[in-house]
């Protein structure tokens, strides 16, 4: 086997059906919960920055790992109570009073999305975004304290839960990691925006590169969407996939600073050059100039 497809299936691996033997001691319903929900909280991660470990240890919580009456009925994973500005279909359930109102989705994805969105536009929760994307004792913290639940126990319960399911390994993915997720002959692999790079070393080259990790030269020259003889500096992000069409929804627009470039700015985000032409409704031979505002979406 190539070391490129046994680099790519390891990385693989590690993000969405990472191993722990321990986990046959393990409740199987948790788990099984935890293996088929797992990509989403990571999307939603790079999404929104709530730590893919908060996310999960919250939904096994508030759903009993989405074998709650709430959840099954109602799609609802997170607990969350309808509120004044809440236009959605609502469903009464017992918890605080006798006739609390709970909030109904169609799915759970619309459960993961409401409660990101819960968490980042409502000021109570703001002091949550302070802390570091893979502090989960923070965010378990900062969520008791910032009302989240009535248990005075919730923070405990949630880092517990982390740390039994070692729910943190899915925190790798947030921003663009200053930690390798993989090292295979001292090249170092990262992620970021959901696409696996490297960095580039000193007097280094796409050639070096695909020798080191099993690629072709052409192969990461078209990743990049540059020359196969395309100057490297150090620390240059060199993609060893197919950039993305759409990027995050963290990011609306991009400011252009001086020195800036079409392929640089795309190399940044993540994005491919046609679409972000595309995007502007610019033609091929723009050139961006200090100051200009540049959709990403």
């Amino acid at each position: 086997m190539k070391i490129r497809n046994l680099l790519l299936g390891i990385f693989c691996l590690l993000l969405w059906f990472p191993v722990d033997m321990s986990a046959q001691t393990l409740n199987a319903i948790y788990m099984n919960y935890i293996r088929s929900n797992n990509k989403l909280a990571i999307q939603h991660m790079n999404e929104y920055g709530i730590p893919a470990s908060i996310k999960l240890a919250q939904a096994l919580l508030e759903s009993k790992a989405g074998t709650s009456e709430l959840a099954r009925n109602h799609n609802n994973h997170f607990g969350i109570k309808c509120s004044s500005n809440w236009t959605g279909p609502c469903a009464m359930y017992a918890d605080d009073t006798p006739t609390d109102r709970f909030r109904i989705y169609s799915n759970i994805r619309e459960s993961y999305e409401d409660h990101s969105l819960f968490l980042q536009q409502n000021s109570r929760y703001r002091m949550l975004f302070d802390f570091e994307p893979r502090d989960y004792i923070s965010w378990a913290k900062g969520l008791q304290q910032c009302g989240y639940a009535t248990d005075r126990n919730y923070a405990d319960k949630l880092i517990r839960l982390i740390e039994a399911y070692k729910l943190d390994r899915y925190d790798v993915q947030v921003g663009r990691s200053k930690e390798p997720v993989y090292v295979p002959s001292q090249r170092p692999i990262y992620t970021d925006h959901g696409l696996v790079y490297v960095l580039a070393g000193e007097r280094d080259s796409y050639t070096q590169i695909a020798a080191d990790l099993g690629f072709k030269p052409k192969e990461i020259a078209k990743f990049n969407e540059t020359p196969v003889n395309f100057p490297l500096s150090k620390g240059t992000v060199v993609y060893l996939q197919k950039k993305l069409k759409k990027v995050e929804r963290t990011y609306y627009e991009h400011v252009v600073k001086s020195g800036e470039s079409m392929h640089s700015i795309s190399q940044l985000y993540g994005i491919q050059m046609a679409i972000l032409y595309k995007l502007n409704q610019k033609k091929s031979n723009y050139v961006p100039m200090d100051g200009d505002v540049l959709r990403l979406q």
